[in-house]
């Protein structure tokens, strides 16, 4: 915003973007002069007052005030801000970025939209037709048809789901003109990238000329694409205070990384953003039951490892190398529970010894590959790659139908316990990866023998859907395995992109076709079961999985 003068004082608002702050200053003044912020949550209507107020002291010609947040994004509040001071006068700047900006910002004409989508019915009044319209680039703009002279239309904008929306009231709000029956409004954004909403809503609204009552269409998120529109409407749930998605350790991990699978930079904030917060120690009880000890380690081996697979990942999206720095020390942490003693070899699922399992033997598999690709001159854990796709080859985790089941008895034999996607997918990824270190054609096969398995499994797929054993009847799925399906999409996807089978492609196409039709409502959030139905749960978990499922589509 412009600086002000007052009395020959210099006013100034300063803002970090990267930071989302602001603070204010006063120079060329005197003793006694004093500056503060205001922060508006409702669009400049009202606001928090007097925010850090500083005032020049003796000998001083100028202050400056603290830095407040501009914007909160964990509670879905956009905020507006403005410096204000006092010298024998107060005056206040403007407020800081009140039109909201993404590829195109607030009130442009709405014959500049990239295409026409309609997300949901339009809604009548008196005969009128009132539709909410959407576009490509996540603008959304109203209109009101068959109707005459007088007739409004507007849009309301609600950056938590429509359950208020203050400060995005009748917006564009629009007449149509004499001899007129139809009109639109502007244009206006879903996004504010800077200030870190995501998956904004809107609804169309209208009234006829000649009565009070207004009528409006449902709340709706725009679809630039599926994948897109998906992971905008996961950003929504991550908390930038505390850095996860609450309040789930493990599945943070691997929701981070189908945030980095969708190929949206701009989401890259994420990446850094969780690292710095959640590198330290946490006691038991604040990012789950057991204590984190630094590094993302803790006493289940298998989030651990969940979280050395995300490392690796913004390892290859940043090339940042305090990430591949932090997967290794996981993946040497995770190395300590291999252990031969016990059924020849396989890592141990928890400090306890208690469980050989597939979870973290596929993840180990991934995770030790992964990182002897990525670190120059390696051997040892090339080695202990290939010893543990062997071990895992050998080891009875792989059922006679080729699915696998989820660990192993005490007396190391397939314990015919039930076959999870994620699981499946692990051995994927990992055998795959492993192919990859050596070349091996044995590993390939393996891997494309445990996708094939899957897809033809009434276990796993029906309809040509994948069905968790806990989405049929009237089960319900836990907070663990509301996210299996995504995991095996991710690997999946992998390996079609690493074989470029027409096969594995048409597969995912499917997935992605079934949940955007029969998994989704109208503000893109996406449910466990993929093929619909009911009961059928929603939370960021469940969105995770299905941005997975829709991911290039």
């Amino acid at each position: 915003m412009p600086e002000k003068q007052i009395n020959g004082r210099r006013l100034v608002l300063h803002v970090s973007d990267r930071d989302g702050m602001a603070w204010g200053s006063i120079d060329n003044g005197v003793t006694g002069d004093s500056v503060w912020l205001d922060r508006s949550w409702d669009g400049g209507a009202s606001w928090e007052g007097l925010l850090g107020p500083a005032s020049i002291p003796g000998t001083w010609t100028g202050t400056r005030t603290l830095m407040y947040n501009v914007t909160d994004p964990g509670h879905h509040r956009r905020g507006l801000i403005r410096a204000c001071g006092d010298a024998a006068a107060v005056t206040c700047t403007d407020w800081i970025y009140p039109t909201v900006c993404d590829v195109l910002c607030d009130r442009t004409s709405a014959a500049q939209a990239s295409g026409d989508l309609q997300p949901v019915p339009p809604t009548t009044l008196f005969g009128r037709v009132i539709r909410l319209h959407t576009d490509a680039n996540g603008m959304a703009w109203g209109s009101v048809e068959a109707g005459g002279p007088g007739d409004e239309v507007w849009l309301d904008r609600s950056w938590d789901g429509g359950a208020s929306w203050p400060g995005g009231s009748s917006l564009g709000r629009t007449a149509t003109p004499a001899g007129g029956v139809s009109t639109r409004t502007t244009m206006f954004a879903t996004r504010d990238p800077r200030g870190r909403h995501f998956g904004g809503a809107v609804r169309a609204c209208g009234r006829e000329a000649a009565h009070q009552e207004g009528s409006c269409t449902a709340w709706a998120r725009p679809v630039p694409t599926r994948t897109r529109a998906a992971a905008d409407a996961l950003l929504y749930s991550y908390d930038p205070t505390t850095a996860w998605w609450p309040t789930s350790w493990w599945n943070s991990a691997t929701t981070l990384s189908a945030v980095m699978d969708s190929g949206i930079r701009d989401h890259d904030w994420v990446i850094a953003r969780t690292f710095d917060v959640n590198r330290g120690p946490f006691a038991a009880g604040q990012r789950g039951t057991d204590p984190i000890e630094g590094d993302f380690i803790s006493r289940s081996i298998d989030d651990s490892a969940w979280w050395g697979l995300t490392w690796v990942a913004a390892y290859d999206v940043t090339g940042d190398q305090r990430y591949l720095t932090t997967a290794t020390t996981i993946a040497a942490y995770v190395h300590q529970y291999w252990d031969t003693r016990t059924c020849g070899g396989g890592v141990w699922w928890d400090r306890e010894r208690t469980y050989k399992n597939a979870v973290t033997n596929g993840q180990y598999l991934r995770l030790t590959a992964a990182i002897h690709r990525r670190t120059a001159g390696d051997t040892l854990w090339l080695h202990r790659a290939r010893t543990a796709a062997d071990w895992y080859l050998g080891s009875g985790l792989i059922g006679s139908a080729g699915l696998v089941n989820d660990g192993l008895t005490g007396d190391c034999r397939n314990n015919g316990q039930t076959v999870w996607t994620y699981n499946q997918g692990l051995g994927v990824g990992g055998f795959l990866e492993v192919w990859r270190a050596t070349g091996d054609t044995r590993y390939l096969d393996a891997a494309k023998r445990l996708a094939d398995s899957a897809i033809a499994s009434p276990v796993l797929t029906r309809g040509g859907v994948l069905t968790e054993s806990c989405d049929v009847g009237t089960s319900s799925c836990d907070d663990n395995q509301k996210q299996f399906k995504g995991i095996f999409m991710r690997y999946l996807n992998d390996l079609a992109k690493a074989t470029n089978s027409a096969a594995y492609q048409r597969f995912a196409r499917q997935q992605s076709d079934s949940v955007w039709t029969a998994d989704r409502d109208a503000l893109n959030r996406i449910g466990q079961r993929w093929a619909g139905g009911s009961p059928n749960q929603q939370d960021w978990r469940t969105q995770a999985s299905g941005l997975n499922a829709v991911i290039g589509t």
